[in-house]
């Protein structure tokens, strides 16, 4: 008789974990509440779904700044090459984009999650649109679970219920309330990917420049004055703060806001150095020397950033260009390199793109991903206490950890 193994959670790593239980052929059964199955992962990558990102296990576990070594065995055993033959062989063409970014050649999240269905419908895995409210556990073993419209009786049951971003999703904190129930350890839980709230300077809020891209930047972070991050690309100003890509990658590494005072700098022009900038600024002043200073900056800047920085480089905006100082040239180099944003918070984690915090992972052993705690339960995915930066790495976590569970869960009986 082949293990019934029930999941818990139909996002990414449940449906992985379903249908590697599947392969090894137990009789699975994918509890989930929605009507549809990947409901957070057909909105990632803004639609596009990044599916991966194509590097090696070291390129991953350099993009987890939480616990990354537990996650070495599942890396091992499902890497991002794995990743992508499995979506290819489902009929999924993939392409590679910059930062190694793997997406779908059709730019469609729902082909990721429609070809994952198709897999799960071919294995004959039993989806049941209903929510686990607990675990069944006797001896020190998990028996089955109890959902709000039946009982389902289980010799592997694998929680793979998300974390508690984006909670619209589907993503309540159900898998952590029952991992805690069961005896785990839930850490704080907390946004990361995230946008943040700030102002550009005390009396400037960032509302100023709401709507604002700035492309091709450079960012810093420092926390309490020390230099914890660098990058280049892209990000937003809205009414509270910042946004975009750059932000949403800086945010992972600002996790301590009960300690420290975190500020960004941002470099305006990071393809020239300061001496080449000073170059250009002069060549700007001479085309506008008999112009206001504040009129002398639109070739240089976005309309919209010009007040801001004329108002931050304390240069008065009506003094002509000829005018201007070498001393006022050098203010206005430095905020042209090092554009202030002090950041007061996260956004709340219900705007993160995932949670930081969750299952500890001592407690689930990194070869299997079964609780050591309580036999026959696994976990998979956001659930568990690590998280990635941008770029493809979470959905790995997911993809590797649901992979491993499932397997896990399906051959415990012929390994015990």
């Amino acid at each position: 008789m082949s293990n019934r193994i029930v999941v818990i959670g139909g996002g990414a790593a449940g449906m992985m974990a379903a249908i590697s239980a599947a392969e090894q052929g137990a009789q699975v059964t994918l509890l989930e509440p929605n009507e549809r199955l990947g409901k957070k992962l057909n909105i990632t990558g803004k639609g596009r779904c990044n599916v991966t990102n194509n590097t090696d296990i070291e390129g991953l576990l350099a993009n987890i700044p939480r616990n990354g070594k537990f996650l070495y065995g599942a890396f091992t055993n499902f890497s991002s090459a794995d990743t992508m033959a499995f979506f290819e062989a489902l009929g999924v063409p993939l392409k590679t984009e910059r930062g190694n970014r793997v997406f779908p050649v059709s730019d469609s999240a729902f082909d990721v999650s429609a070809a994952l269905e198709r897999r799960l419908k071919a294995l004959r895995v039993r989806i049941v649109r209903d929510r686990a409210v607990s675990l069944e556990i006797a001896d020190g073993t998990v028996r089955g679970v109890a959902g709000e419209r039946g009982s389902y009786p289980a010799d592997g049951v694998i929680l793979a219920t998300g974390g508690v971003s984006y909670p619209g999703t589907g993503s309540t904190g159900d898998g952590h309330r029952l991992a805690a129930e069961a005896g785990h350890t839930v850490t704080p839980l907390r946004g990361s990917l995230v946008p943040l709230q700030g102002v550009i300077a005390p009396g400037i809020p960032c509302v100023r420049l709401q709507g604002l891209s700035l492309r091709n930047i450079g960012l810093t972070v420092f926390g309490n004055n020390k230099k914890l991050y660098t990058d280049f690309g892209e990000l937003l100003f809205t009414h509270f703060g910042v946004s975009g890509p750059l932000i949403l990658s800086a945010s992972a590494h600002m996790r301590y806001f009960d300690k420290k005072q975190y500020r960004l700098e941002i470099d305006l022009k990071p393809a020239l150095d300061e001496q080449q900038l000073d170059k250009r600024l002069l060549s700007d002043f001479g085309k506008y020397a008999n112009h206001d200073f504040q009129n002398a900056l639109d070739d240089l800047l976005p309309q919209k950033l010009i007040p801001v920085v004329v108002q931050l480089s304390e240069i008065p905006g009506r003094q002509k260009v000829h005018d201007l100082t070498r001393e006022q040239r050098q203010s206005l180099l430095r905020v042209l390199k090092h554009f202030p944003v002090e950041i007061s918070a996260p956004c709340p984690v219900e705007d993160a793109i995932v949670t930081s915090g969750g299952v500890k992972v001592s407690e689930i052993d990194p070869k299997s991903m079964e609780s050591k705690l309580v036999k026959e339960l696994y976990f998979a995915g956001e659930l568990i206490d690590t998280d990635a930066y941008t770029g493809g790495f979470n959905l790995q976590i997911a993809w590797a950890t649901g992979r491993l569970a499932g397997q896990s869960a399906a051959c415990a009986r012929n390994n015990r």
